[in-house]
């Protein structure tokens, strides 16, 4: 039984019957006192927990009592599921993997963040059945809410509507201001189990705070607790087009300060999720991943919800199929058009068609690195446009570049390598006379702290001057900005680079740049006997963390790993001097075979910065 629905199915001695639902009499019992009875339920059952009730005739008396219950999931695994995935590696990574990497950053230095899906902690099978339990469409008409909850398209819709909490009695509670002191910061969780365990117990009231990757992480394990494989994906250089028209507008000033004019954005990433399905209201051609975004943006069908979206649709631009396919669309395609404003005029006017979904990427199967999906999207333009599948981050030897050219001046601004907290900010602006005159070039640069999703703040760095440049002469500027000046910018903060070039005598213009974060310093992991690890025994591993910073650094050491520790080990760190190195001996007992992720973030007192480290952690059953 399913709320008041309910099925009949005759106990048979062969298994052999013509409902759907079945049950026969093991054929090994020893015992007539104690049979074994085995129920099969058909591939479109609906997912939910079923009350189980035996019937009896006895001498022509019905007699029946409730003596149990089961719960039932989409299985990936039965070739008549409308989530089968065919691959096990796939399975394995996309519906039992308890742990994962979020990739946040910028396109040209992905930063990977270790995610702790917690899908065997307890009460999170619960909460997420009770997900579906206090959502409005079950509110609204229990019985027909069953009966659609055999449609992983319904379930994977309801779920995304009801991790936010703007419609409903959701899971999570949206928060991009600065403000969070009632609630958590999005950047303090490392797991989803917290937040639904948090969400469950205290009556479905909201969670307070998320940010896209939040929401995407914790709709990540509530589909795979239902059986449905999900993964979680990256959209750098992600366009927010409110007016769908496919354009976004960036505005700069003279002197290379971008300002706050419009209200669509690009934010550095946007993070959703995929889950694997047949669309049999689509077409075959339809089957397969399906983008589905719960963080709220706009309203689907009057909620906030998004998909799913096939992603088959959003290649070929098959935008008039449900679900939300136009917004998706435009959040990896949209044209960029750069202007530069003087006096409330426009002097300069530049269009780029391939910033916006530079990189679209997801965890890869069975390795902790970042795989490459982009052309799963879109054709890919050009080879230089992404990164490769197998790369995680930019090598030291790399360099970050932004050219743009004009009528006769080619402008080219080169990071040297991906900062590093502690270092210089090393930097070359490259410019080439493309003419066979002289010129003098004003030129402005000019560099602002920025979050994700927001326009830059006011800028923290500046200098200007003049160039004098030859005919056809290329010269090269070299400059740093030093760590004392980019300090309050080390964490999860953003910068925007600028230069602009002014010819004197034409006053054309012409403009370059980039946007880029200065990556955190790591925790490092390493577990004793990492090759002997086995359940139920006591094991120890060492997080140590060295100083990069140029003053002394205090914070929170917190530890955790799903089937490895049992909630979190936490730990005070002490003042540690610049340069100084701290080590702190953790111990651990798994209670799961497998491959485990052991991970920590260390938060920095009265900064914004958490520093994180994770460690895969391979569990022998003997």
């Amino acid at each position: 039984m399913l709320g008041s629905l309910y099925t009949m199915m005759p106990v048979t001695f062969s298994g052999k019957a013509s409902n759907p639902w079945n049950a026969c009499i093991d054929s090994n019992n020893s015992s007539p006192q104690n049979l074994s009875i085995f129920v099969f339920s058909p591939a479109f059952a609906s997912v939910g927990c079923y009350k189980f009730q035996l019937c009896l005739y006895t001498q022509g008396t019905l007699g029946g009592c409730v003596f149990g219950s089961f719960t039932v999931l989409c299985n990936p695994w039965c070739s008549a599921d409308a989530v089968f995935i065919p691959y096990e590696d796939e399975r394995e990574e996309y519906v039992l993997s308890d742990s994962g990497l979020l990739f946040m950053g910028t396109p040209m230095n992905p930063v990977s963040r270790p995610w702790s899906f917690d899908l065997y902690e307890p009460g999170i099978l619960e909460a997420c059945l009770d997900l579906l339990q206090v959502s409005p469409q079950h509110q609204m008409s229990k019985s027909k809410d069953y009966l659609k909850r055999n449609n992983p398209v319904y379930i994977s819709r309801v779920v995304s509507a009801m991790i936010n909490c703007e419609d409903d009695r959701g899971v999570l509670k949206g928060n991009w201001s600065e403000d969070f002191k009632e609630g958590v910061h999005p950047s303090k969780w490392t797991g989803s189990g917290d937040i639904l365990r948090q969400w469950a117990k205290f009556g479905y009231n909201p969670v307070k705070y998320g940010q896209c990757w939040v929401f995407a992480a914790v709709m990540c394990t509530v589909m795979r607790v239902l059986g449905i494989p999900c993964r979680v994906v990256t959209n750098f250089n992600s366009a927010h087009d409110t007016n769908a028209n496919l354009v976004i507008e960036e505005h700069y000033s003279e002197t290379g300060q971008k300002l706050n004019y419009s209200k669509d954005s690009i934010w550095n990433f946007h993070v959703w999720v995929e889950c694997w399905m047949t669309r049999k209201d689509l077409g075959s051609d339809m089957n397969g991943w399906q983008v589905l975004d719960p963080t709220p943006q706009q309203r689907s069908k009057g909620v906030f919800c998004c998909g799913p979206a096939p992603v088959k649709a959003i290649k070929y631009q098959c935008v008039d199929l449900p679900y939300d396919i136009p917004f998706v669309y435009a959040e990896v395609n949209a044209d960029v058009h750069t202007i530069i404003w003087s006096q409330d005029h426009v002097v300069s006017f530049n269009i780029d068609t391939e910033r916006v979904g530079s990189i679209i990427c997801t965890k890869a199967v069975g390795f902790p690195r970042l795989q490459n999906i982009t052309g799963d999207y879109k054709p890919i333009k050009s080879l230089s446009s992404t990164l490769s599948s197998r790369s995680s981050t930019v090598s030291d030897d790399s360099t970050l570049r932004r050219a743009t050219s004009s009528k006769g001046v080619t402008v080219l601004l080169t990071l040297d390598k991906s900062p590093v907290p502690g270092e210089p900010i090393r930097f070359s602006v490259k410019v080439m006379n493309r003419q066979r005159v002289a010129k003098k070039m004003i030129v402005h640069l000019n560099a602002q702290a920025k979050e994700y999703n927001h326009s830059p703040s006011d800028t923290f760095w500046e200098t200007h001057g003049v160039m004098q440049l030859a005919p056809m002469e290329v010269k090269v500027l070299q400059q740093q900005i030093l760590p004392a000046q980019y300090n309050n910018v080390v964490g999860d903060n953003l910068i925007n680079l600028a230069v602009v070039l002014e010819d004197t005598a034409t006053h054309e213009r012409v403009l370059a740049a980039e946007e880029f974060n200065i990556a955190s310093p790591e925790l490092i992991i390493k577990v004793a006997d990492k090759d002997s690890i086995v359940l139920n025994k006591e094991h120890t591993a060492t997080v140590t963390f060295i100083n990069p910073f140029s003053h002394p650094v205090c914070g929170l050491l917190a530890v955790a790993g799903a089937g490895l520790i049992s909630g979190k080990t936490q730990f005070r760190m002490q003042s540690l001097r610049p340069g100084g190195k701290v080590e702190q001996r953790i111990t651990f007992t798994p209670s799961m075979s497998g491959v485990k992720m052991l991970h920590a973030s260390l938060s920095l007192l009265n900064t914004n910065i958490t520093v994180r480290g994770f460690k895969m952690v391979s569990v022998n059953s003997i």
